[in-house]
Parts: C-alpha cells; sequence; structure tokens
C-alpha cells in the first residue's frame, strides 16, 4: 500500500516560531561524578525540572504530557521513533507491516524481559491494547484505537492487530502513541487502573529506564535499564532525577543558580526571554512542535446547552460564534506571549499536510482580526439577551503561568465588547484533569501536545463520538469523513477531506482553537542533546542526555 507521510519539510519551516516545551538548561548543574551501568551508559548525572504533573504512570489511566514523557523512559513500545524523527520505527519489533488491508502483523525481538525478571512477548502486547479498550478510561487513550478489532497473539513474537477498516494511515503512528506502551500482564490488572506505586514495587519496567525512587509529583530517580533492547540504545547517561515544581518561578530561579540541568515546560515568556539574554552561558534550539491552545465548550451545560433549563441549540451555536468574533489571538500573543506562540485559525495547525484556516474567513473581520459588529449581529439573529454570563475555567499550573494573563486577557476582550460577562475561575491540573469530563466546567481551557505527526491527531480525538473531549459534540457527517479519511490512500484526496473536516467543525465550534506552537530549548554548554528531545515525534527522551 502506498504509505501517507507527514510534511516534515513543511512543519520544520513553521517550528521555529513559537513555543511548545521549553527545555533550558543552566551552564553548570549538581555535580554527581561519572556513573556506568550494564548497559553502557555513562556520564555525570542530570536532573531534569518541570511544572509538568503526572496523573497516572498506567498507560490506560491518563493522557498528559507530563504523564507521556514518563512513561517514554520507562515502558518499551512496539514501534518507536528515533530522536529527529516522527517515522515509526520498530522498537522492540523486529519487523512491522500491513499483511493484508486490515491485518497489521509485528514480528517481536526474542529474549526479552522485564526489569522484575518476568518475559517480554506477545502475551504482553495483545494484553495492553485489549486492556485500554477495555477499561476505556475517560481520561486515558483508548479512543485513539478506535479502528482497533482484536488482537491476537498466534506464538510468542507474533502479534496481529485486525483493524475494523483497512488501510489505516495512521495506524503505525498510533502504536508510537501514549496509546502504544506495552505493560507486564503479570503486574496490571486487565479491567482497572493501577496505582503508581505498585507499579514501582513490581519493578514493571522496560524502556531505556527503571524507577528507582518515586515521590509522586516531587522526584522521580531513574536508573538505566541494563537489559533494554529497543529502538534507542543504551542511554547516554545512566542516572537521571526529575524535580517537579508548583512554580515556574521557582524553576527559573533553579536553572539560574545551577541547581538543574535541563528545564522541560513551562517557563513564562517574560522568563524565556529573559534566560536568553544570558548568550555567555545559554543557547537556543529550536525544533518542530504542534502543541494546540484552545477552549472546550460543553455541549451539555454551557449556556442554552441540552441539559440546561433554556436549552437551545440555535442560541449555544450564536454563542460559540460570538465568542470567535470578539476574540483576538494575535493581540493576546503579543501581549501575553512576546511571539512565542501563534494565533491558529483551524483545529489543525498550519505545518501539517491537509491544514488549512476556515476560522480567519468564518469569524471576526475575515482577515484575522475580531468584529464586535459582527458578534452583535449573530447574538441578536439568535435572539439572544446580552450580556451572556460565562463560567470560564482554566488552568493554573498545567499550561504554564502565562495561562493566569492569557484567561485574564480573553475575559477583558470578551467583557470590553458588552456581550459577555465571565465568571473565570482556576483549579490545579491534578483536580481539573479529572472534573472536566464531568460536566463540572461548561467552557474550559485546554492545551494539546500530538501524540503522532498527522494531522489526523487533532481531528479523530475531538471529534468522534466518545471523543476524548468528553463534550457531547456529537455529528454524524464529520465522524463519516474523519473516518474516510484515515483509510484514503491517495494523499490528495485524503488532504482535501481532512480539510473538509476543518471547514465542518469550525462551523459547530465545539473547541475554539486559539495558538499553536513550537519547541524551544536553552541549553548550557555542558549539557549535550538537549536539541536531540526536540523532534519531530514530539517526544522528549532522557537518554539523549549527557554531560
Amino acid at each position: 500500500m502506498t504509505k501517507y507521510t507527514f510534511d516534515r519539510r513543511h512543519f520544520l519551516g513553521f517550528a521555529g516560531m513559537s513555543v511548545l516545551a521549553i527545555g533550558v538548561t543552566a551552564c553548570t548543574g549538581p555535580s554527581g561524578g561519572s556513573t556506568s551501568s550494564a548497559s553502557g551508559a555513562s556520564g555525570a548525572a542530570i536532573v531534569l525540572g518541570t511544572t509538568d504533573k503526572v496523573t497516572f504512570l498506567d498507560p490506560a489511566g491518563s493522557y498528559d504530557n507530563g504523564s507521556f514523557m514518563v512513561m517514554n523512559q520507562i515502558y518499551p513500545f512496539v514501534l518507536n521513533s528515533k530522536p529527529g524523527s516522527a517515522d515509526p520505527t520498530p522498537d522492540i519489533a523486529e519487523s512491522a507491516s500491513f499483511t493484508s488491508p486490515t491485518e497489521y502483523t509485528v514480528k517481536l525481538k526474542s529474549g526479552l524481559k522485564w526489569a522484575n525478571g518476568n518475559t517480554l512477548d506477545s502475551t504482553d502486547v495483545k494484553f495492553s491494547f485489549d486492556r485500554q479498550l477495555k477499561i476505556n478510561d475517560p481520561n486515558g487513550p483508548a479512543t485513539l484505537l478506535a479502528n482497533l478489532d482484536s488482537v491476537s497473539a498466534p506464538d510468542a513474537t507474533t502479534v496481529i492487530f485486525k483493524l475494523k477498516q483497512g488501510n489505516d494511515q495512521t495506524f503505525p503512528q498510533i502504536l508510537t502513541s501514549p496509546a502504544g506502551p506495552i505493560v507486564d500482564h503479570k503486574t496490571f490488572p486487565a479491567d482497572k487502573v493501577i496505582d503508581d506505586d505498585a507499579i514501582i514495587k513490581a519493578k514493571a519496567f522496560a524502556g531505556q529506564y527503571t524507577i528507582e525512587s518515586y515521590k509522586k509529583n516531587e522526584l522521580i530517580s531513574f536508573k538505566a535499564y541494563a537489559d533494554y533492547k529497543g529502538l534507542l540504545g543504551a542511554p547516554k547517561t545512566s542516572d537521571v532525577t526529575i524535580k517537579y515544581y508548583a512554580d515556574a518561578s521557582n524553576l527559573k530561579l533553579d536553572v539560574e543558580q545551577g541547581n538543574v540541568d535541563v528545564a522541560t515546560r513551562s517557563l513564562s515568556a517574560t522568563d524565556i526571554a529573559d534566560l536568553k539574554t544570558k548568550s555567555d552561558k545559554v543557547r537556543v534550539d529550536v525544533g518542530p512542535g504542534g502543541e494546540l491552545r484552545y477552549i472546550v465548550f460543553n455541549f451539555d451545560t454551557m449556556p442554552f446547552g441540552a441539559k440546561t433549563p433554556e436549552a437551545d441549540p440555535a442560541k449555544a451555536l450564536a454563542i460559540r460564534q460570538a465568542m470567535a468574533n470578539v476574540v483576538d489571538r494575535q493581540a493576546i500573543a503579543d501581549q501575553v506571549y512576546k511571539g512565542t506562540y501563534l494565533p491558529v485559525y483551524s483545529h489543525v495547525p498550519q505545518g501539517f499536510a491537509g491544514a488549512t484556516e476556515p476560522l480567519k474567513s468564518m469569524y471576526g473581520d475575515g482577515s484575522g482580526k475580531p468584529s464586535v459588529d459582527k458578534a452583535k449581529a449573530v447574538l441578536e439573529a439568535a435572539g439572544v439577551s446580552t450580556p451572556v454570563t460565562l463560567n470560564l475555567q482554566y488552568n493554573s499550573d498545567h499550561y504554564g503561568q502565562s495561562s493566569g494573563d492569557e484567561y485574564a486577557a480573553i475575559k477583558d476582550q470578551l467583557e470590553k465588547s458588552s456581550l459577555f460577562k465571565v465568571n473565570l475561575q482556576s483549579t490545579e491540573w491534578v483536580t481539573y484533569s479529572k472534573e472536566r469530563v464531568k460536566d463540572t466546567y461548561p467552557e474550559y481551557q485546554l492545551g494539546w501536545f500530538p501524540d503522532y505527526s498527522d494531522a489526523d491527531n487533532y481531528l479523530s480525538p475531538f471529534f468522534t463520538a466518545n471523543n476524548f473531549l468528553k463534550n457531547h459534540y456529537d455529528n454524524k457527517n464529520v465522524q463519516d469523513m474523519i473516518a474516510k479519511q484515515l483509510v484514503t490512500v491517495d494523499k490528495p484526496a485524503r488532504e482535501k477531506l481532512i480539510g473538509d473536516i476543518q471547514e465542518a467543525v469550525a462551523k459547530d465550534l465545539s473547541t475554539l482553537p486559539l495558538f499553536q506552537g513550537a519547541q524551544v530549548a536553552v541549553s548550557g554548554k555542558n549539557v549535550q542533546g538537549t536539541k536531540d528531545t526536540l523532534d519531530a515525534s514530539f517526544k522528549f527522551r532522557l537518554g539523549v542526555l549527557s554531560k
């Protein structure tokens, strides 16, 4: 079959314009001496600082950047990608290919084992994917496996994935995504999410690293796994620690004082600019990324939502459209993010094959600028009395300290139009990630870090039935087009479908896209490999770091 490939040249061209994840490396770091392990890793220990939080180490129970970053270090994948590439490549597999339009066959390497001594074979692979589908946790990535019909393991090294629809152009990428970590079937229960401590106690690891000590969202100590046989090879540094910060200002201070070697997510745009001026101590590297920042609308609980006393879908749509007409993305990008984020006018960021900008022509003045008059006309035509009260929720820690400024600016823009009254509230991430799927927030902030390098990753998780957002959006025509593009082998035809989907969801506005980003790393001269973490697969890999 013809393989649909990601247009990396186009993507790299856009990457330098904005910020997805921030890597900052101090010129001096904690001394640790040289270490080595049976895996061949060596070099002084590395300390990484982050404000990202872990929700669960269990792949079935989390679908967020902070958790996935840790999973990438400790779990094996059937397919993975080398630093600098987005191409799915065998990891613990020897080979992987379509053996028929609806069958994807994987041959595993022999002699694999978990850090606890258990055998790692096809039983674990089948178990991992069956488990994702069975648990189907609302905060998990099971929606990525919508096209997976069944998994069989005819022998210890063979796995056959049977697909519902043939020629799935994204399935190899999905095997590298948050749905793809392989878990030990003797440790993990088949029908529920397991807590972090149980995973660590069982030493259920087979990635580049094992976890030696764990204090959730405070400190994690990693050790190179000597028996890792995957694509990435032995890590350059055998001992790595992740230190978690509640406040990005404290992270910046520790960067400056040399208490951490690398910091990733989330320093403010001001902090980045300040660190960038220290040219004698640091350098700035830019890599590809695809973060999307947006507002989610709950179709049941937003004003005039389906389960409100005044339910009226036409009025609810008018409110979403009016907000799209009023928000001035460019002003926020300039004032809050100082140009480190770009305005986005589609549900698929620019740089992906098939991306268009339908929101630019549909809303505001038609060129990307706001139009209060147009917003007022939309509300009047639908019979909506103003000002409309919005209960807008944002997260105060997961997306960086600038989120407060971003949403204060959105509130200010909406209220200055005289069309809205905004009640702005914030919640810390661990609670936020649970409450948002319980219809608690009528309108709320989310950010998206892509799982794989294809436009579909901005479509299937958001707009299919029972989507990850759990916001009750249900458009059968959109769902049919998403299903069709997944199996369309002809590249121009598939890109047209992707464009049609963007047009349709821009009319419905189940989410309101605001900004898109890339990755930037600021590195000290004594730390190597930071740039390699800014790869096209959007994975931060501790194993490439050394000093």
